[in-house]
């Protein structure tokens, strides 16, 4: 046990003197480290101290047939020894083709062309490029705008990182570009008086208004997650991808559903766009869960008929020169095809549809506790928004405090809760049977009351 402890403070004090995180608080750099995890088997994560904790974001989303499975541990070593790795400047490799001829059965329409990335970031900023060669090809170099959302998050590339909505990610970077253009949130609790239908319609004509403002020779690209994932599980209105769909098409502006999150299992289907949100956009964007985390793999389907329009005798003669050193690489290739086919062997998409049911009513029996504003999910995604007063509007510092205090306290109780603000994000691995789910919800609602008693958060009101 000695060994162990003098092990950890050493990990612990490399953590604190050597590592610079993602989302590095700077005024604490070199004093303050980060939790550290030792392992991690199904739902489970477990810290330097021995706990077991209940992993609640997935990791980031993507843990999808969770930890410690001995199938991804197998192909990686077996295809590690065969061929660790190739050009994909020069090469293809076997796991690479598999996979795309894979995926390619599972996009809807006619997205069948695949192009491999190292995660989302690369996926979607390999996406936006696409659209600017297209363009270009097409003799149309003016059409280059994006249009994006409000609460939107698409990646840490200089191009994805400016087409996010979340403000929280601006403050001292330079996200600002004359070719990006928000829409409105299509969060349905700012609709005010409205009833949902007519917050869609207003949606709607905002996106017209922009078109015919800017010009629709001029826009590339709608680029939109088909639920808003960081920005707090945000559900568009029913039907409001259709719509937005068809306004793209009558003014040739490419839909880029970004489904780094939704794909592969989250919504219960391999991609969310057509089966559960109703549309079928002209590129899908994918990471995260393709591999269950297990290693960096990202990508895109791509419409044959966008493809068409820019190859063979189309070309003039342009080549579509991006790409990545480790782009289709074949171990992460082959992590993905057993990721894949544990999910299928286990049936783990009927079980995301068995059990969503039941996560929903879960999270919903906490709709009442005091800090409690609003509850949404969708799959296994879900979101709990907390604030002091529920029947603000607006989210203050105060409301922020308590969502990371709920955080903490259910760190505390064993399980990991993702604050973003003031919003309790969950996203299990799918593998979550009903019983975790229930104690996952438990540890939540303690979080929930402890926190809002020292924080002295309101009850909802009932209109």
């Amino acid at each position: 046990m000695a060994e162990f402890n003098t092990e950890t403070e050493t990990l612990a004090e490399a953590v604190r003197t050597n590592l610079f995180a993602p989302a590095q608080e700077m005024s604490t750099l070199g004093r303050k480290g980060l939790p550290m995890l030792k392992g991690g088997e199904g739902i489970y994560v477990i810290d330097s101290e021995g706990r077991r904790l209940i992993d609640g974001p997935a990791g980031m989303w993507c843990t999808q047939i969770g930890y410690g499975r001995r199938e991804i541990a197998d192909a990686l070593a077996d295809q590690s020894m065969h061929l660790s790795y190739n050009s994909p400047w020069y090469t293809s490799n076997s796991p690479a083709a598999k996979l795309a001829a894979r995926i390619a059965e599972m996009t809807p329409g006619d997205l069948t062309r695949i192009f491999f990335t190292t995660g989302g970031s690369t996926a979607v900023d390999t996406a936006l490029r696409f659209t600017e060669f297209y363009n270009n090809i097409l003799g149309r170099p003016q059409k280059k705008k994006i249009v994006v959302r409000m609460d939107g998050y698409h990646g840490s590339t200089s191009l994805t990182a400016a087409c996010s909505g979340r403000t929280g990610n601006w403050p001292n970077f330079d996200v600002a570009q004359d070719r990006i253009n928000f829409l409105s949130s299509p969060n349905v609790r700012l609709a005010g008086n409205r009833t949902e239908a007519e917050f869609l319609d207003d949606l709607v004509a905002e996106f017209e208004t922009l078109i015919e403002e800017k010009g629709a020779d001029t826009i590339a690209a709608f680029l939109a997650e088909p639920l808003l994932a960081s920005g707090g599980v945000i559900i568009p209105p029913t039907g409001y991808h259709a719509r937005f769909k068809a306004v793209c098409e009558a003014n040739d502006i490419i839909y880029i559903s970004d489904e780094v999150v939704t794909g592969f299992g989250r919504c219960g289907e391999w991609f969310a766009s057509e089966k559960v949100f109703g549309v079928v956009p002209d590129i899908i964007t994918f990471a995260k869960g393709v591999t269950s985390g297990y290693v960096p793999l990202g990508g895109l389907a791509i419409s044959e008929k966008l493809l068409d329009r820019v190859s063979g005798e189309n070309a003039k003669g342009g080549s579509f020169t991006n790409g990545y050193t480790y782009s289709g690489h074949p171990v992460s290739c082959a992590a993905a095809l057993a990721n894949i086919e544990v999910i299928e062997r286990d049936g783990i998409l009927a079980h995301v549809n068995e059990v969503s049911g039941h996560f929903a009513a879960a999270l919903k029996a906490l709709e009442d506790l005091p800090g409690v504003a609003d509850i949404r999910s969708k799959g296994l995604v879900g979101c709990v928004e907390c604030m002091v007063d529920p029947g603000r509007s607006e989210v203050t510092d105060a409301d922020k405090a308590l969502g990371l205090r709920i955080d903490e306290i259910c760190f505390s109780l064993g399980l990991i809760v993702r604050p973003i603000g003031n919003m309790c994000v969950l996203s299990p691995p799918l593998i979550i049977t009903r019983q975790e789910i229930d104690s996952m919800c438990e540890i939540l609602r303690e979080g929930i009351l402890r926190a809002g008693e020292e924080k002295g958060a309101a009850q909802r009101s009932a209109a």
